[in-house]
């Protein structure tokens, strides 16, 4: 998938993140966890994510940080 394309875990609603299907039904979660914390800076952090913990192996293209982040960085898990 093309990075151009992947959902912004920053800025995306409960129902778009749904619509990745390592991550469906765990929209609101992430969300919540988004607002509580100021954003992601890094994928790994929605292992943090209540339910999510090993599940988003191979998420990369999928979803991404957008141009957010504290410094300006974007990072992303290897699989």
């Amino acid at each position: 998938m093309n990075a151009k394309h992947a959902i912004d875990v920053n800025s995306a609603s409960a129902e778009q993140l749904d619509q990745v299907p390592a991550l469906r039904g765990h929209g609101p979660e992430i969300v919540r966890y988004r607002e509580e914390r100021g954003g992601f800076t890094d994928l790994r952090q929605l292992d943090e994510v209540p339910g999510l913990t090993g599940k988003t192996d191979g998420i990369d293209g999928a979803v991404s940080l957008g141009d957010q982040g504290p410094s300006g960085s974007v990072s992303s898990a290897k699989s």
